[in-house]
């Protein structure tokens, strides 16, 4: 049989880098697509000279072409920490809307399946706790992470709108937080901030009182479970996501403690619209997927601490 053809938008960054390993292992052809606004070359270098891999530079805001068959579109292109959607807010749109929409065009021509990567952001600050697939989230439509929710929820809509009215096949992953080796130590994240922060000796910067509650996964359990949803007939959203919940200040500790840091922890005051708690029920993605995360966050923050220590210098 002639190898499957899988297209990744964004596929240089975090997220689309570590898919773009997975599926090349598995056989695939995969092409990455990206503009490199918040991704990097660096992320698929060791890719570059595989024969099954081909990069194209493109903002997929613009019309896609591409020629050839195309089994798979998974579209992965967007900023994803806050520190980049509000320095980029209306390119973040643009990618979330025009960008969902050439995407699903391309699949649309070429009787790809489609899979769009969401967020738990698109539940805003929940009310309900932890957060299933049904609920419709607590957002404000016009706060400084708007650019980024409504981007995503409008991709979700968009989505289903060429389900339903094209029969194209398509499925939605919401994404909880990950982590893990090829984080931008710059990205505003928590887990890259944190770190970065203790290998330097800065200050560990903890907003609010730290009871903030977050939910890491580590990225190749994510990258796992976005492989059994590609090959699912699932076409409503999934959350993917590790359901260990632990507040902001445990992390920190848990960050100081592994990296043996001098850095001492200071507060400063909660961004805007910073969700409270976050947390995925997972219970759809074990049913249907057969999948729940394996690397606990002592496991997995370990080796991203290891590749950090390794790589920071560079990534300054």
């Amino acid at each position: 049989m002639p190898k499957k053809t899988v297209l990744i938008t964004g596929g240089a960054g975090f997220i689309g880098s570590h898919l773009c390993d997975n599926l090349i292992a598995r056989d695939f052809k995969v092409i990455c697509m990206d503009n490199l606004i918040t991704g990097t070359r660096d992320n698929i270098r060791h890719l570059l000279k595989d024969k099954n891999f081909r990069f194209v530079q493109h903002d997929i805001a613009r019309p896609i072409k591409l020629k050839g068959k195309i089994d798979h579109v998974l579209h992965f292109a967007s900023p994803a920490s806050p520190q980049d959607y509000l320095r980029f807010p209306i390119e973040t749109l643009k990618v979330g809307s025009l960008g969902t929409h050439n995407a699903l065009g391309l699949s649309k021509e070429k009787k790809a399946k489609f899979l769009v990567a969401s967020t738990s952001e698109i539940y805003g600050d929940p009310l309900e706790h932890p957060q299933k697939e049904t609920y419709w989230g607590n957002v404000n439509s016009v706060g400084i992470r708007s650019c980024y929710d409504e981007a995503k929820r409008f991709s979700e809509a968009l989505t289903m709108a060429y389900h339903r009215s094209h029969k194209l096949d398509t499925r939605i992953v919401r994404i909880f937080n990950t982590y893990g080796p090829r984080m931008r130590i710059n990205d505003g994240r928590v887990v890259p901030n944190f770190i970065y922060q203790a290998l330097t000796g800065k200050p560990i910067t903890v907003y609010g009182k730290g009871s903030q509650t977050r939910s890491f996964c580590y990225v190749s359990d994510l990258v796992e479970g976005i492989y059994k949803l590609m090959l699912s007939s699932e076409h409503g959203p999934v959350n993917l996501g590790n359901p260990d919940e632990f507040t902001i200040l445990e992390f920190a500790k848990m960050v100081t403690c592994f990296t043996r840091t001098s850095s001492k922890i200071v507060y400063k005051p909660l961004p805007q619209d910073d969700p409270r708690q976050r947390r995925p029920d997972i219970s759809k993605a074990k049913r249907i997927l057969k999948w729940s995360p394996k690397i606990s966050l002592k496991d997995g923050l370990q080796k991203t601490i290891e590749w950090f220590k390794i790589n920071h210098s560079r990534l300054e």
